[in-house]
């Protein structure tokens, strides 16, 4: 039994110290205030028509069913159409994509505005009116109170925990609130206690990669993946964006202070953060960066949909990898390398040994048989208790591990030598790479601080050579060349490469790896094509069929790799389902 564990400031994700209830609900009320929205109502037909597929949807997930089981009930349907949402942001634009990421709380939508010719991201919440502004401040205070001297049982999670004690009290304090403003103040309880605060329902959004924030009072950014970089209507005020900046920091298990104030930490759900507090060192106070992690990783299937990879090609790695072809994801930042290495993983037998080795934890792996490692800092103030990635990977290679994954090799040249000492004496490993070129990748690794010998670098087999580009006005990432590594001189020679005038990626050269692997394990002449066309029809399958949910996706390539008859006939005859494939593959 142990206390909830989080200090008072960590549970509001706004928390400051408050005198009195005024002065919380004013500061609340201007956190939550887009001074750019208007709050006039709009009659245009764009905002009649959003506005009432918005609100549709809030009443259809509010219609009478079975599961409102607390003591907070649906809210009125005219309480909805007047005091859930404020669409005056929409007065003069056009929305061009809406995304419910927490319905019916909490949408994002992209918005283009004809007088600048640029798109907007706006965050759309619950309106609060003074009255419920002081409510939710009441039962903050109360909450804070609470959840101090809550003990957590070892079943229960923090949110569990956290759901349970807010109903009750709300319950007991605001018993003649009504239950429309209830719900939405649970709703704002519920993302600054429970979620990421202010920026919730943009970590909520699968379109958004990045998130940023500059400094006070200056609008926050996301990168989407179809809109690239957008200015968001969410900004933080100096006192708040102090303490949003140290509440990350907090729940990351980090220390951030004026005599340290930069700090890299991985949040809790995996996402990677740069954090920076006060002005010292920026000139526009605290900041922070959000690199957001992928609850669910991406597959093969998804690369190839999205033109990042060909079929051909994600056939070609399939039957590399499953035979132990070493690989680099090689690419500038944002191209996609750890995404690549992540789905191309799906590829190692699913008996297979594996060893993950990373900073933070984004490789995600359906093997039962894996051991995933992450580095430690030092627990001391004197630096000592530090675990480092060269560590790791001496304890990786003791553990007999067939695939070796290393999430980065940067500029430790005791982790470049050992990884490719590893490749050296058997191990098939995959890392990713910073590198814009094929030419900058070898020379990089050959010269300080690397200094890998040439002859250690011509055990490599592939390098996946990534980029974003510029496609129709989007930002959208693809493999320019898939190399293979000739031993004798340690030069490249590309298999695959991309046609930038058509975006395709062609063949241009047959495979001398694949024709060394046939002529080891003793396949007869045209058995590598048979192969690779064998891996196609059934990537090929799940393409059309629209099967890109990752377990679905890891049963079928297992499945292929351990009974391939099985899973072909299925495929030709069109009945093929993933589902089937775990009591029946055994």
């Amino acid at each position: 039994m142990t206390n909830s564990g989080d200090p008072p400031q960590e549970t509001d994700s706004d928390a400051v110290p408050y005198t009195d209830v005024e002065s919380a609900a004013e500061a609340h009320a201007e956190l939550d205030r887009d001074p750019r929205t208007a709050t006039a109502p709009t009659d245009s037909p764009d905002a009649d028509r959003v506005q009432e597929d918005v609100l549709d949807a809030v009443h259809a997930h509010f219609e009478p069913r079975a599961d409102f089981e607390d003591a907070i009930g649906p809210p009125d349907p005219s309480f909805v159409d007047a005091e859930w949402f404020d669409f005056g942001y929409l007065d003069g634009l056009e929305e061009v994509e809406r995304t419910w990421v927490n319905e019916p709380y909490a949408y994002v939508t992209v918005l283009f505005d004809e007088s600048t010719n640029t798109n907007r991201y706006h965050v759309v919440e619950p309106t609060l009116d003074e009255f419920e502004e002081f409510v939710r401040e009441d039962l903050v205070r109360a909450l804070r109170t609470e959840l101090m001297y809550t003990e957590i049982d070892g079943d229960l999670d923090r949110e569990t925990v956290f759901d349970a004690e807010a109903k009750r009290i709300m319950h007991e304090q605001a018993e003649t609130v009504s239950n429309g403003s209830l719900r939405k103040i649970l709703y704002y309880l519920h993302r600054d206690f429970v979620g990421s605060g202010k920026i919730d329902p943009i970590m909520r959004d699968r379109d958004v990669e990045d998130i940023s924030c500059d400094g006070a009072d200056r609008p926050v950014f996301v990168y989407h993946n179809g809109f690239r970089d957008l200015e968001t209507n969410l900004s933080f005020g100096d006192q708040r964006l102090n303490a949003y900046v140290m509440r990350l920091a907090q729940r990351a298990g980090k220390q951030l202070s004026v005599a340290d104030p930069l700090v890299d930490a991985a949040l809790p759900d995996g996402s990677r953060a740069q954090l920076t507090l006060g002005g010292e060192v920026t000139t526009h106070g605290s900041n922070f960066t959000v690199r957001k992690f992928a609850e669910v990783p991406l597959t093969p299937i998804d690369l190839i949909e999205w033109g990042t990879f060909s079929l051909e090609q994600m056939a070609f790695l399939w039957l590399a990898v499953e035979n132990h072809a070493s690989l680099f994801f090689a690419g500038g930042t944002g191209s996609g390398k750890t995404t690549s290495l992540n789905a191309i993983s799906l590829f190692v037998p699913p008996e297979s040994k594996v060893v993950t080795i990373e900073d933070t934890p984004e490789i995600t792996l359906p093997h039962e048989n894996a051991i995933q490692s992450v580095t430690r800092e030092p627990i001391t103030a004197g630096g000592s208790g530090a675990i480092g990635m060269y560590e790791l990977l001496q304890t990786a290679l003791r553990q007999r591990p067939e695939y070796l994954v290393v999430g980065e090799i940067r500029t430790e040249s005791q982790v470049a030598h050992t990884f490719f000492q590893a490749i050296a004496t058997g191990h098939t490993a995959f890392t990713t790479f910073h590198a814009d070129s094929i030419r900058g990748l070898l020379s990089r690794l050959q010269n300080e601080p690397l200094d890998v010998p040439k002859q250690m670098i011509g055990n490599l087999d592939l390098i996946s050579l990534q980029k974003q580009v510029q496609i129709d006005g989007k930002r959208v990432r693809r493999t320019s060349r898939l190399v293979e590594v000739v031993s004798e001189d340690v030069s490249a020679r590309d298999v695959f490469r991309r046609d930038a005038a058509t975006d395709t990626i062609e063949q241009v050269n047959e495979s001398a790896l694949l024709a060394n692997m046939a002529d080891e394990l003793g396949w007869p002449e045209g058995r590598i094509e048979r192969e690779l066309q064998r891996r196609e029809e059934v990537l090929e399958y799940l393409l059309d069929d629209g099967v890109t949910d990752y377990d679905a996706v890891a049963r079928t390539i297992q499945g292929f790799i351990r009974d391939p008859r099985h899973v072909l006939e299925r495929v030709r005859a069109g009945s093929f389902d993933p589902d089937d494939l775990p009591e029946e593959a055994e």
